[in-house]
């Protein structure tokens, strides 16, 4: 399976990434979104997964949620 970058950002001093790939599952190319926090570039960092609804795009967290900030306020990667 290849993994392809979308698009990929500076946000709140960490990066806002977009990946895709092709599911199996669902016969289909998948869209997922990962932030990762500045203290990312030092090490590992915790991560929160969050499913988001399933006729939902990764744009329900990325763009409306606005959950960056308070990623990079606390070290943690968002997928």
């Amino acid at each position: 399976m290849s993994v392809e970058i979308v698009s990929k950002v500076r946000c709140f001093g960490g990066w806002q990434i977009v990946f895709r790939h092709a599911s199996a599952a669902t016969g289909t190319p998948m869209r997922c979104a990962v932030y990762l926090p500045p203290a990312a570039e030092q090490g590992a960092v915790p991560a929160v997964l969050y499913l988001s609804g399933l006729t939902c795009t990764e744009d329900n967290v990325t763009v409306k949620a606005g959950a960056q900030r308070v990623c990079a306020e606390l070290g943690l990667a968002f997928i």
